[in-house]
C-alpha cells in the first residue's frame, strides 16, 4: 500500500476507501459476512455480496443488537461504547494498518468483551493505531451477541458469535495481505467474553490454519455451558417471551425484543447435578460445548498455536467494588460464592484462608470469584496446551492496581486492556470513577505490555520463559516484572475438576 496514493484497497468483495492519518490507514466497517436478517440472524455467517464502486470505510458503521451497559459507580464507558448503533450490516471489521506497509506484517486480530452481550469495534478502548505504528496490521472485529450469537436453539448452529469469528478470520486469511499484513502470520486475541471465544476458536477444527498464535487476557477454558444448562436459557427465554422453543418462533421475534428479554435471563439457575454455572450467573449467556475447550485443547486441537494466557491479579473486583458488595462482604457471601462454584466449597474457602492468612471476607470473596470465573479456566486451558508440548506456552497475570473508587478497584478485570493498546492516555480513563483510577500510571507500563504483545504476535516470543507443566513460569506484570513460578498454584490447584 502506497503511502502516498489514496488508501483505497480490493478487497475479495470490492474495493474500499480509507483514512490515512499520521502515518496510519484505517477502515472501517468493512463487511466480512452478509447482514443477518430474519431467519438468517440465527443461521451460521454467510458471504457477504460483492459491491460495485468503492465503498466508503471512514465512518463507524452499526453493531450487533445490544443494550446499554452500566457497572455501579465505574464508568466503563471507553470499554462497552454507547451501547447498540442499529444497522442490519454489522458483522464487519476495522482495519489499522501502517501507511506505508508493503506486506509480510504480523497481523492481530482482537475478539472484545462484554459478557456475551455488548461490546462493540466502537468502543474507544479498542483504537488500533498503537499496534499499527508499531508495525502490526490490526484487526477489530463485530460479531453476534446475546440471543442472536449464543442461545442454543433446536434446529439452529450453535454458537454462532464463534462462527462469526471464524468466518471474520476466513476473511483476514483472503484479504489481510492487501492491507500490508502476512495471512500466515495472524494472531486472535481477545478478552473476557471475546478471550472465552479465542479459546473456543482454538478448540473448533474448522479454524485450523486460520492462525499461529493466539492471546487469551482473562477467558476461561472452562467457560462453556453444556447443552443441558443452554436448553435452561433457551426455555426461559422462550417463557419471557411467550412463544415455543423452536427456531420459527425465535426468527420471528425483532432484536429489540430479543434483548430486552436477555436482562431477564441472568440468573437463571444452570446448576445441574454433574456441572456449576461457570460464570456464576453473571452472564446467560456463553458457548455451548459438551467437551470444555481446555479438554478440546488437552486432546490436540490447537496443539501447534502458540498461546498467551493469563489474568489479573484481583478480577474479582469488578463485579463486587462498584456496587458496593465489597466493604459489606461477609463470611456467608464467600460461603455462598464458594457453594455456587465448587463440589467441594469447605475444602476451596479453607484453602484460601489458609494460603491468605489475615485477608478479610471482601478479598476471600473477591478471589474465589475471580478464579471461578477466570482464574482455574486460564490455567486449565494453559496445562492442556503445554501438555500438547507442540507449540510454546506463556503465561502472565497483570497486578497494577488502579485506584479509582477510593483505592478499591485495583487489578479487577479488564483493568490491563488500557496497557495492552497503549491508550492508558484516553481521558475517559482517569478520574476517581474511571478504570484507571485518579493516578498516573507507570509512565513506562503500557509502552512494555504493549511491546510485548507485539513481541508475541511477530516472533511467538513475548520476551520470557515459557509455561510448562512442571515449572508454570509466570511473568507478573507491575511497575516491576517479575517472572515467578506457578504464582497461587496452592488456590488454583483446589480447582481441579472441581
Amino acid at each position: 500500500m502506497n503511502q502516498f496514493a489514496d488508501p483505497v484497497v480490493t478487497t475479495e468483495q470490492g474495493r474500499v476507501r480509507g483514512l490515512r492519518q499520521g502515518g496510519i490507514t484505517t477502515f472501517l466497517n468493512i463487511p466480512y459476512a452478509a447482514p443477518p436478517r430474519g431467519a438468517d440472524r440465527f443461521a451460521e455467517p454467510r458471504p457477504h455480496a460483492p459491491w460495485d464502486g468503492v465503498r466508503d470505510a471512514t465512518v463507524p458503521g452499526p453493531n450487533a443488537p445490544q443494550s446499554e451497559r452500566r457497572l455501579g459507580d465505574l464508568d466503563m464507558s471507553p470499554y462497552f461504547g454507547a451501547g447498540w448503533s442499529r444497522g442490519a450490516d454489522y458483522l464487519t471489521v476495522d482495519v489499522r494498518a501502517p501507511a506505508d506497509a508493503d506486506g509480510g506484517l504480523p497481523v492481530m486480530v482482537f475478539v472484545h468483551g462484554g459478557g456475551f452481550v455488548a461490546g462493540s469495534t466502537r468502543s474507544a478502548l479498542y483504537d488500533g493505531s498503537a499496534f499499527a505504528r508499531d508495525g502490526v496490521v490490526l484487526v477489530t472485529l463485530n460479531y453476534r451477541l446475546g440471543a442472536v450469537g449464543f442461545l442454543d436453539i433446536p434446529g439452529a448452529p450453535a454458537n454462532r458469535g464463534l462462527l462469526d469469528v471464524v468466518a471474520a478470520l476466513r476473511w483476514v486469511r483472503e484479504n489481510i495481505a492487501v492491507f500490508g499484513g502476512d495471512p500466515d502470520n495472524v494472531t486472535l486475541f481477545g478478552q473476557s467474553a471475546g478471550a472465552t471465544v479465542v479459546g473456543g476458536v482454538l478448540a473448533t477444527p474448522e479454524a485450523a490454519g486460520l492462525l499461529r498464535r493466539a492471546i487469551v487476557q482473562s477467558g476461561s477454558g472452562l467457560g462453556a455451558f453444556t447443552t443441558e444448562q443452554a436448553a435452561r436459557v433457551t426455555a426461559a427465554a422462550a417463557r419471557a417471551l411467550g412463544i415455543e422453543p423452536h427456531l420459527d418462533a425465535f426468527a420471528a421475534v425483532p432484536d429489540a425484543r430479543l434483548v430486552e428479554v436477555a436482562s431477564a435471563l441472568a440468573g437463571t439457575d444452570l446448576q445441574t447435578a454433574t456441572h456449576h454455572d461457570p460464570l456464576l450467573g453473571l452472564s446467560p449467556f456463553s458457548l455451548v460445548v459438551d467437551t470444555q475447550p481446555a479438554d478440546s485443547v488437552a486432546a490436540g486441537l490447537g496443539a501447534d498455536v502458540d498461546l498467551l494466557v493469563g489474568t489479573n491479579t484481583e478480577e474479582g473486583n469488578l463485579y463486587l467494588v462498584p456496587v458496593g458488595a465489597h466493604t459489606t462482604s461477609t463470611s456467608a457471601h464467600v460461603d455462598a460464592v464458594a457453594e455456587r462454584a465448587h463440589g467441594d466449597p469447605a475444602r476451596l474457602v479453607a484453602t484460601y484462608r489458609g494460603s491468605r492468612p489475615g485477608a478479610s471476607f471482601s478479598e476471600l470473596r473477591s478471589a474465589v470469584m475471580g478464579d471461578a470465573l477466570f482464574g482455574a479456566g486460564s490455567r486449565a486451558l494453559a496445562d492442556a496446551h503445554a501438555g500438547r508440548r507442540r507449540a510454546a506456552t506463556y503465561r502472565y497475570e497483570f497486578a497494577w492496581r488502579s485506584h479509582a473508587l477510593g483505592g478499591e478497584l485495583g487489578a479487577a478485570h479488564a483493568v490491563e486492556l488500557p496497557f495492552v493498546f497503549d491508550l492508558t492516555q484516553l481521558p475517559g480513563l482517569h478520574g476517581p470513577h474511571a478504570l484507571l483510577g485518579p493516578d498516573r500510571p507507570p509512565a513506562d507500563l503500557a509502552p512494555r505490555m504493549h511491546r510485548a504483545w507485539v513481541r508475541f504476535a511477530a516472533t511467538g516470543d513475548p520476551g520470557w520463559s515459557p509455561y510448562t507443566t512442571e515449572r508454570r513460569a509466570t511473568m507478573r506484570i507491575d511497575a516491576d516484572w517479575t517472572l515467578v513460578d506457578d504464582p497461587r498454584g496452592r488456590e488454583l490447584g483446589a480447582w481441579t475438576r472441581a
